[in-house]
């Protein structure tokens, strides 16, 4: 009972990391291409990832004029995903 509970609350986080991690890849192709800033979906995007922008960029991320932030943060993500999802894993097993 209490498994089954574990795993779906980590089956949500990890679809939710997902979302995210996608959200943060448009994010950076419209940058590429820049869009009307008055946009709301740009606005959304906008606003769902620049805090964590904001966090990642306390270190250097420009190299030769490439802002690495993006792809810091997706790893990052990917690699909170697979520590969790290994949590939970144990948790509902073990």
């Amino acid at each position: 009972m209490i498994g089954n509970i574990v795993s779906g609350l980590g089956g949500i986080v990890h679809s939710l990391l997902n979302v995210y991690m996608w959200i943060v890849i448009i994010g950076a192709l419209l940058t590429w291409v820049r869009p009307d800033p008055y946009n709301p979906i740009v606005q959304v995007i906008y606003r769902l990832t620049e805090p964590a922008y904001r966090f990642v960029r306390r270190m250097p991320t420009v190299f030769n004029g490439l802002d690495l932030a993006p792809l810091i943060l997706i790893i990052s993500l990917q690699v909170l995903d697979v520590i969790l999802v290994n949590i939970i894993n144990a948790l509902v097993l073990g």
